[in-house]
C-alpha cells in the first residue's frame, strides 16, 4: 500500500471547483443551472491581448524564459504600479508566476513550519488556511466581521500577533465578502506593525482594480516602513478576464526574492512564454475593456444587493469591491452549506456556503455576480421561490 507524507493529510482544497464540477455535471444531464459559484469574469479576454499571444507564438517564442519572467514584462509591472499608485518598484524584485495562488504557496512555505503561527482572514480565500496547515504551522484566523463592513480591524488583527507569528496575510478588496478596508484602518495596521518588526506581510491585492462607490484601493506598497517585509500578490486573472491564462505576479523584499526564484526553478521552471507577451499587451495596451468590465460589475452589484435584500429572511451588506456578495442567511434557519447544496440541486443556482471560506463563514453564502444581469435576476427569483417553499433541512 502506498503511503504519502503526513502533510498531505492536512491539505485542503477550494470547494468552488467542486461546486463548478457538480454544476457542470447537472447541466450535462440537461438541468438549467445558473452558476453564481465560481469567481471568474464572464467576459472574453480583450482581443488585443489574445492577438499578442498569437503573435508571440508566430514570432517563435516557444522556449523557456527566465524563471522570474521576461524583463519587458517585469518592467511593465513596475511601470503599471507606479502609474496607478505612485509606487517605485524595482523590476528585479518582480516575479512572474502562473496565477495568484503560486505567491500564496511560496510565501506560506517560506514562513510556515511546526511551531510557527500565520494569521489569515476568515472568512477568506480557502487556500490560505489549506497551505498553512500543509506546512505544519498553526493557522490563526483574523475575524472579518459583517458589522465592520467586512473590513479587517487593525486593532483585532494586531491583538492576535504573538512571538510565534511569522506571517500576516491581508486581502482587500476581499474574497469572499466584497469588503474593502479603508485607508484609515490600513494606516493603523501599519503603524501597529512597527511593534512587530519580525512579522512578514503578504498583501493579496488581486482585486485592486475592482472597487466601487468612489472608493480607491489602498495598496500596502504605499508604506515604505514595511516594504522590507512586504510580499505583494496581484495578477491578470480578474482584471483582464484571464483566469485560464494562469498569469500572476508578486513583488518581494530583496532578502526573499532569490528564495522565491529558486522555488520557481524547482517547481514550474518558468511561466508560459506566449502568455507573458499577452500579459505585456494587457498592461501596456488600452484599458477601456477593464473600465467597461468594472462598470458592468457595478451595475450587477446593485441588482444583486437589492435582490438579495428582498429575499425572505436574507440581508446583504453592499459589497465595496471584487465581484462577490456575501449575504447573511442565518435568519432563514438553514445552515449555509446545506442551503448552498439545496439551491444547486433543487433550484438550479450554484452558490458557495460560507464555511468553505472559514469558521466565521457560517450564516452566509457567497454569490459571484460575474454573470449576466438576466441570469442574476433569474437566480434571485429561483432563490426566493425556494426559500418560500422549503423548510430548513
Amino acid at each position: 500500500m502506498l503511503h504519502t507524507v503526513g502533510a498531505f493529510s492536512r491539505i485542503g482544497e477550494e470547494n468552488a471547483f467542486a461546486v463548478l464540477a457538480r454544476a457542470t455535471e447537472l447541466a450535462r444531464q440537461g438541468r438549467d443551472i445558473i452558476n453564481l459559484g465560481i469567481g471568474q469574469p464572464d467576459f472574453r479576454t480583450p482581443e488585443h491581448i489574445v492577438e499578442a499571444a498569437i503573435k508571440a507564438l508566430r514570432d517563435g517564442h516557444h522556449g523557456y524564459t527566465p524563471a522570474n519572467g521576461i524583463l519587458p514584462l517585469r518592467e511593465a509591472v513596475a511601470a503599471d504600479l507606479h502609474k496607478r499608485f505612485g509606487a517605485t518598484v524595482d523590476p528585479d524584485l518582480v516575479l512572474i508566476v502562473p496565477g495568484g495562488k503560486v505567491t500564496m504557496f511560496m510565501a506560506i512555505l517560506m514562513f510556515g513550519e511546526p511551531g510557527a503561527e500565520i494569521l489569515y482572514p476568515d472568512p477568506g480565500f480557502p487556500i490560505y488556511r489549506s497551505m498553512i496547515e500543509f506546512t505544519g504551522a498553526t493557522p490563526i484566523p483574523v475575524p472579518i466581521r459583517e458589522e465592520n463592513g467586512f473590513a479587517f480591524s487593525a486593532e483585532e488583527t494586531l491583538s492576535l500577533i504573538t512571538p510565534r507569528t511569522r506571517l500576516l496575510i491581508v486581502n482587500s478588496p476581499a474574497n469572499p465578502t466584497g469588503g474593502v478596508t479603508p485607508k484609515e484602518e490600513i494606516d493603523k495596521l501599519v503603524a501597529g506593525l512597527a511593534r512587530f518588526p519580525d512579522v512578514a506581510i503578504m498583501s493579496d491585492e488581486i482585486y485592486a482594480q475592482m472597487t466601487y462607490d468612489g472608493l480607491e484601493h489602498r495598496t500596502l506598497l504605499a508604506y515604505p516602513e514595511i516594504r522590507d517585509r512586504l510580499i505583494l500578490l496581484d495578477g491578470w486573472s480578474k482584471t483582464y478576464a484571464m483566469t485560464g491564462w494562469r498569469m500572476g505576479y508578486s513583488i518581494w523584499p530583496k532578502p526573499l526574492y532569490d528564495n522565491a526564484r529558486k522555488l520557481a526553478v524547482n517547481s514550474y521552471s518558468c511561466v508560459n512564454a506566449s502568455a507573458q507577451f499577452a500579459g505585456l499587451a494587457a498592461l501596456t495596451g488600452p484599458q477601456d475593456a477593464v473600465h467597461e468590465m468594472v462598470a458592468e460589475f457595478d451595475r450587477r452589484r446593485k441588482v444583486v444587493t437589492e435582490g438579495l435584500n428582498a429575499l425572505p429572511n436574507v440581508s446583504a451588506a453592499v459589497p465595496k469591491g471584487a465581484f462577490y456578495a456575501f449575504p447573511n442567511i442565518s435568519r432563514t434557519g438553514w445552515k449555509a452549506k446545506k442551503l448552498a447544496s439545496a439551491l444547486l440541486e433543487e433550484a438550479g443556482v450554484a452558490t458557495i456556503g460560507g464555511p468553505d471560506f472559514g469558521v466565521h463563514g457560517e450564516g452566509f453564502i457567497r454569490l459571484s455576480y460575474a454573470n449576466s444581469t438576466e441570469n442574476i435576476r433569474k437566480a434571485l427569483a429561483r432563490m426566493g421561490e425556494f426559500l418560500d417553499s422549503h423548510r430548513p433541512a
